[in-house]
């Protein structure tokens, strides 16, 4: 418990309604309602469940509800929000209220989450009308879309990634993300997950990439396509199948892009855990089938990388070696990896593996050679691929990172020449990146599995923050690209300092930090910036590094005051090793 800190006060938007199991209805205002228990009524109809705010409407005037758009966005607020004192209007019929709060973010048209810590300060008036028993008070002028609690939000939306393709860039000329296979990257948004999560996720694949993403991503539904005019509800069959009508634009596609629409479909409706969706179906206009791809298929036509299974987990032992223990099992057995980095002759304080784990970018101990190395061969190590000139140990080399692409990335620390490199497949010549509006210096760097996402640890003042940036790829097709990093935006907004995180799912991340006066602590947050409420993870003594696997079945592994521990699903943490650092997964 905290034996610090100042007194805070619990607003209502913190009532136990909060909790995700728990269903809220909204009350129609009562026949002699004042003006107050409108604006207050009406508040609490925004929390509920109600479908198109049917309720909520019933606190309007008719002229009000037909131009009141719900959709047009959610703004999020850090204690709900609070009306103040009637204003005391121009006329007795009429009365306004200030509602004011603090801006915790917004959810645009897109469902889009994005941070926003500004203040909130809206005006809500209400006048009198001719009601069935007299005058009743009934609010004509009311503040854009939906604003309600942060504890509300967590308890009505819910996190749903869409899937779309990577786009074909250069240097890439198939656009996979490895393998061979069309990369999909997960966009996430929120949606009202007791509304028929269902038809609305369908509908926000349908609407393309938010605008964050739709640079570097495509989708193989034609421009226009919508669901088929009429359709209401989609909801899959007993056997799972679910059949998805769709307009006149989608009539042309052909098999092979008809199933990559159904891929990103499926892969997309897998993150609602309810869903049951197994196969999906997609119908022209006129209720012909258009294709059908199964869940078993899927995979053969696109490739979420975050399917992968890692066969191991690595870290740095005491002899400074590279070594490995099974990913999957129980057993905590540990093996030098096989080659030169396991061997202990070039010791190393840092080491990343790549995704198809027979290669490894190891970290010297002094932080300023980066080698290559083989895992299944003992080819020699040969000249470092990257130095740095840093004369501080504490400097040099961050631990670098493969994309699912099959580059590698790696920051030098270097105080008078910090940059962020990036290495074509792991080898030549290190080309540095361009990041647009970094302020402070890299001291960490992970990539997505997608390779179209970085997450950066940024220090400034002494304080170290989490961003997320978009990498994109320029330039002429089969030609190396430029690369660079653009539009970085702060994700763990809360934490006042992020001492280590690593990707854990498509679009989820797990931090390690403190917030302002608190205590360390583990949580997941999304890229978005986004935190939902059941993220924090059981608590560990002074945790330096943290490696979790995109594949969100695997445990974490973490190098703490009780040496390289992991923490299985279900469980609490166990030690591997006492002595350890570096712990990482293959990416």
């Amino acid at each position: 418990m905290p034996d610090s800190g100042n007194l805070k006060a619990v607003d209502a938007s913190q009532r136990p309604d909060s909790q995700s199991q728990v269903r809220v209805y909204a009350m129609p205002p009562a026949d002699d309602a004042s003006p107050v228990e409108i604006v207050q009524g009406y508040l609490e109809a925004l929390t509920s469940d109600d479908p198109e705010f049917a309720m909520a409407r019933k606190y309007l005037t008719k002229e009000a509800s037909k131009t009141w758009d719900p959709a047009v966005r959610t703004t999020v607020l850090e204690n709900g929000p609070r009306p103040g004192t009637s204003l005391g209007d121009e006329s007795e019929s009429g009365r306004s209220f200030p509602l004011t709060g603090r801006k915790v973010a917004t959810v645009d048209k897109e469902h889009a989450y994005q941070l926003d810590d500004a203040a909130y300060n809206q005006v809500i008036h209400l006048t009198q009308q001719d009601g069935p028993n007299g005058k009743e008070w009934r609010i004509d002028r009311v503040p854009p879309g939906v604003v309600l609690g942060q504890s509300d939000f967590q308890r009505i939306y819910w996190s749903v990634n869409k899937y779309y393709f990577a786009t074909r860039s250069a240097g890439s000329p198939t656009g996979a993300t490895g393998g061979g296979q069309e990369g999909l990257v997960a966009d996430p948004v929120y949606i009202r997950q007791r509304i028929d999560p269902v038809t609305e996720t369908v509908k926000a694949l349908l609407d393309g990439p938010t605008t964050w993403l739709k640079q570097v991503v495509d989708t193989r539904f034609p421009t226009g396509t919508t669901l088929k005019a009429g359709t209401r509800t989609l909801a899959p069959d007993d056997q799972g199948k679910l059949t998805v009508p769709l307009n006149a634009k989608a009539d042309t596609a052909n098999q092979e892009r008809c199933t990559e629409m159904a891929a990103q479909m499926l892969y997309t409706l897998q993150d609602l855990t309810s869903s049951g969706v197994q196969e999906v179906e997609l119908q022209r206009r006129n209720g012909s089938q258009l294709c059908v791809l199964s869940k078993e298929r899927a995979e053969s036509v696109a490739s979420r990388r975050t399917a992968d299974h890692p066969n191991f987990q690595y870290f740095i032992d005491d002899e400074r070696r590279l070594v490995r223990m099974p990913a999957s099992s129980g057993r905590t057995t540990t093996d030098p990896v096989q080659g030169k980095l396991g061997s202990g002759e070039q010791p190393l304080r840092s080491a990343a593996v790549s995704r198809d784990e027979e290669r490894a970018a190891g970290v010297s101990l002094d932080g300023r050679s980066l080698y290559m190395g083989s895992l299944v061969s003992e080819t020699p190590l040969g000249k470092p691929e990257v130095r740095s000139k840093a004369k501080s140990e504490e400097d040099g080399l961050s631990t670098p990172s493969w994309d699912g692409r099959g580059d590698l990335w790696v920051a030098d620390r270097d105080p008078k020449r910090p940059r962020l490199l990036w290495l074509d497949q792991g080898a030549g010549e290190p080309m540095p990146v361009e990041i647009a509006n970094l302020d402070g210096r890299i001291e960490a760097v992970r990539v997505s599995a997608d390779g179209v996402r970085i997450a950066l640890l940024v220090k400034k003042d002494g304080k170290t923050s989490l961003k997320i940036g978009r990498v994109e790829r320029t330039g002429a097709k089969g030609e190396q690209p430029a690369i660079s990093v653009v539009e970085l935006r702060r994700a763990a907004p809360q934490m006042e300092e992020v001492t280590a995180m690593s990707w854990a799912g498509g679009s989820r991340l797990v931090v390690v930090g403190r917030e302002s006066g608190g205590v360390q602590q583990m949580r997941y947050v999304q890229c978005d910036g986004s935190m939902p409420a059941s993220a924090t993870l059981p608590g560990l003594t002074g945790v330096k590094e943290i490696a979790a696997s995109e594949d969100e079945r695997q445990p974490l592994v973490a190098h703490s005051d009780d040496g390289i521990v992991r923490l299985p699903t279900g469980a609490q943490w166990q030690t591997v090793v006492k002595e350890g650092s570096a712990p990482v997964y293959p990416g």
